[in-house]
């Protein structure tokens, strides 16, 4: 009985890895969101989890989500809107640029 429990943990464990891996991910995609961010939102995920035993997935929902949700909750707005600004112009540059490598051939 003691190695099915041992499975059904370790299985739970890469479960809860992968979801904080994607949460991580798709929090650093997220308009002014710096390393501190990323961290603090860590935190506030491991905390909770800590305290209540329960697994992101059930706390927090799809990672994915709850990333947006965690960016929009700890990056201040004027932040947030300068990075998308920034976003814009360097997408708009890149574009340019991939225009101008196509006509010259390169």
């Amino acid at each position: 009985m003691a190695k099915k429990d041992r499975t059904t943990d370790a299985a739970r464990e890469k479960d809860r890895e992968k979801w904080m891996a994607r949460f991580q991910v798709r929090l650093v995609t997220q308009p002014g969101v710096d390393r501190a961010v990323v961290l603090q939102a860590v935190k506030d995920v491991t905390a909770h989890c800590a305290d209540t035993g329960e697994h992101p997935r059930t706390a927090f929902g799809d990672p994915d989500t709850y990333a947006v949700q965690a960016a929009a909750r700890l990056v201040p707005a004027d932040q947030a809107g300068r990075a998308r600004r920034h976003n814009g112009v360097v997408d708009a540059l890149d574009s340019a640029l991939q225009g101008a490598r196509d006509i010259a051939g390169l």
